[in-house]
């Protein structure tokens, strides 16, 4: 079985069987076999003890008068049918003219699983849905409209929930010489699983006010209450709770999916006592069809903060890895007890899409592939209503880019609260494309937060956007308010080099902490965190995490796939063990990685081809105004920074390419020690540093600090 997605029926019920033999054993009694096929695979009753199983008679035959005993049944799981031995008896004339009606192929009835498991414990449970609709707009629960809360009368009995509901004043009746004439068309109807045959005897049903609602030997007494709707669960006649002496038929139990029912109930026996109230049991459905919504799911809340449930979920995800393995959870209980077999597992298989110059076959390629993902089903059930629960995609491997469309569709995202993975991608291991990228993007604006289950960091981080950018990062939970408040100081400079830095840099970082009580700036105060990012490997770059975790504040980095490059420094490949919050990029988006530092405040280091490329580009976003005028520091002796720079600066003069921007090397500050850094940004948070286009350059492209 893929899961635990079986349209065809509540797993709680069969559908209902057909009579395939008859025997009129009296006048008012008759034996059948009933035949049922086509029972869903999760039916409860597979697997839970014999007694707890009954036959359920159609509600119209009860209504005319019948009651259904069963006497035997067998099971078959194999071939998903069974066979119901049931006796039929007639109460009234009405029934009794109704039997000569009864013929094989008619549908007269169904089994139900009561599983002990199941049954509504705590009022609750019911009472959170008055007020809830389904997504047509339909109550969740409702007795006599959306305002009987307080005529529904709830006890806990014996440890499970009983509804009494209140019956009214009177009895139901028929038209003889109509219903009599009915008859004939009931008896072909049945031959039909779809035929409605409830309201068709309505018509003819007379309400007699103010009626004793006494049941008498030999006859069948109809009785009313306020109509009970309810979609989240199925409702059971309690007969041991009923007055001495009075039975209800085996009609017993009120469905999820019919509005046309929960007001009519058949009684039988003989009793002097009036009967008042008519006591109902319930039990719950498939979890993912309960209509709950993720706020009511407090075990499920409380698992999902605790990582170790998280990754010992995963570990359920059935092998090879290779394949992509999803499974919608809906409740704490299901979390902590996922087995193989909930998970969908699929082998995919992306064929090489023709172009929209083929718009047809494109379309037809997209969507194949899409069929193929193992989150597929769970989202299509979503949309298709068969998952109505609030809940969470555990997935393997971050959801497919070519998902977005059901992703964000209205239904799905109504019913998604959070998507999990292991992977970012099945082929790229933990670097994510572009697409994903802005993919993420879209799911955070439209509420459906993503997290990362994270082997390396042994942490679940959340997806979180940098508020003003088009760009986020995996955060744990507990720094996500840190990330997005933070000013962002960042380092670049070289794998190969971890130098002398790192008693400076852990100075400079615990004066600029020790500087926010001081200014009320923007970028520097009391209220905003500092955050430190880095491209996350080895070299300088390990110096910078390491020092921020050191000095307490938040580690960051920006990580690059370099598995692919020609002529590798297998030192590029390591990611550093001291990040907190992250993202990762492929080889072939490195320019774009670079432009997603988003520095407030870069400081570089000795560094080659890349450092010198993070150069110019903190030049170039000063220069075009993507951000405003910051310093830059430029750590070490001024004779490299010379060597590096300068010749470039005055080459751009003379070539008369930087008219006008000249400017930006007062943005540039050479220092040794951290006691320099500090001076230029004590400067500048007091509003007293020469920087920006109203100030005049530095003949050697950048400023020395003495």
């Amino acid at each position: 079985m893929e899961s635990y997605l079986f349209p065809a029926h509540y797993d709680l019920v069969t559908p209902d069987g057909i009579l395939t033999s008859i025997d009129r054993t009296a006048p008012n009694q008759m034996d059948a076999m009933l035949f049922i096929q086509n029972i869903s695979p999760a039916f409860a009753g597979f697997s839970i003890d014999k007694e707890h199983i009954s036959f359920n008679l159609k509600s119209t035959l009860a209504q005319l008068g019948l009651n259904g005993t069963p006497l035997d049944y067998e099971l078959d799981e194999t071939n998903l049918t069974a066979r119901v031995r049931v006796h039929l008896q007639a109460y009234g004339k009405i029934a009794i003219a109704l039997l000569d009606y009864l013929t094989e192929g008619a549908h007269i009835g169904k089994l139900f699983a009561a599983d002990p498991r199941r049954k509504v414990r705590n009022p609750d449970y019911l009472l959170r849905m008055f007020g809830r609709t389904d997504r047509q707009g339909r109550p969740l629960l409702s007795l006599g409209g959306p305002k009987g809360r307080d005529e529904l009368l709830l006890e806990k009995v014996d440890g499970r929930t009983i509804a009494f509901l209140q019956l009214q004043e009177g009895v139901l009746t028929y038209d003889h010489e109509a219903i009599f004439g009915l008859l004939p068309t009931i008896g072909k109807a049945l031959a039909s699983s779809t035929f409605r045959l409830r309201t068709l005897i309505q018509l003819d049903q007379n309400w007699v006010p103010f009626a004793t609602r006494q049941v008498t030997e030999g006859e069948i007494l109809l009785v009313r209450t306020a109509p009970l709707h309810i979609r989240t669960a199925f409702g059971k006649v309690v007969d041991n709770l009923l007055p001495p002496g009075v039975n209800h038929t085996s009609a017993n139990v009120l469905e999820p999916d019919t509005t046309a029912s929960g007001d009519v109930y058949e009684l039988y026996g003989s009793s002097l006592q009036e009967i008042s109230v008519m006591p109902v049991e319930f039990y719950t459905l498939e979890p993912h069809r309960e209509h709950v919504f993720f706020a009511d799911r407090d075990q499920l809340q409380t698992c999902l903060e605790n990582p170790k449930v998280l990754f010992k979920a995963f570990e359920s995800a059935p092998l090879p890895l290779a394949n992509r393995s999803s499974v919608f959870v809906v409740k704490g209980d299901q979390l902590l007890n996922l087995q193989p077999d909930d998970w969908i597992s699929r082998e995919t298989h992306m064929s090489e899409f023709p172009g929209l110059f083929y718009p047809a076959q494109q379309a037809l390629l997209v969507q194949r592939y899409i069929e193929q993902q193992s989150d597929y089903p769970f989202l299509k059930s979503i949309e298709d209503g068969l998952i109505s629960s609030q809940g969470i995609l555990l997935s393997r491997y971050f959801p497919s880019p070519l998902m977005k469309r059901l992703l964000l569709s209205d239904l799905v995202q109504r019913c998604l609260k959070g998507i999990y993975f292991q992977y970012p991608s099945l082929a790229y291991g933990n670097f994510f494309s572009h697409e994903d990228r802005s993919m993420l993007l879209d799911l955070a604006k439209f509420g459906i937060p993503v997290y990362w289950v994270d082997e390396n960091s042994k942490d679940v981080l959340q997806y979180i956007p940098k508020p003003g950018k088009d760009t986020g990062m995996f955060v744990p939970e507990a720094l996500i308010d840190t990330f997005v408040k933070s000013t962002s100081f960042g380092i670049y400079g070289s794998t190969l080099l971890h130098g002398n830095f790192e008693e400076e840099l852990a100075t400079l970082l615990r004066g600029i902490i020790a500087m926010r009580p001081e200014f009320n700036h923007p970028l520097l105060n009391p209220d905003t965190p500092i955050a430190l990012v880095t491209g996350g490997g080895p070299g300088l770059m390990e110096v910078g995490n390491r020092v921020a975790k050191r000095v307490g504040i938040l580690s960051c980095a920006n990580i690059v796939d370099f598995r692919n490059s020609a002529n590798l420094n297998i030192q590029e490949q390591k990611q550093n063990p001291y990040i907190e919050a992250k993202m990762t990029y492929r080889l072939d988006k490195l320019v774009e990685r670079q432009a997603e530092f988003n520095l407030d405040f870069p400081i570089i280091l000795t560094g080659g081809y890349g450092t010198d490329f993070e150069h110019c580009l903190e030049e170039v976003r000063r220069k075009v105004g993507s951000i405003a005028p910051t310093p830059v520091l430029l750590f070490g002796n001024p004779e490299y920074w010379r060597k590096k720079i300068t010749s470039r600066f005055h080459c751009n003069q003379e070539s008369k390419t930087i008219v006008g921007s000249e400017w930006v090397s007062n943005c540039f500050y050479c220092v040794s020690n951290a006691a320099q850094g500090m001076k230029v940004y004590r400067q500048f948070f007091s509003n007293n540093l020469s920087i920006g286009p109203d100030y005049p350059p530095y003949p050697d492209g950048f400023a020395i600090v003495q």
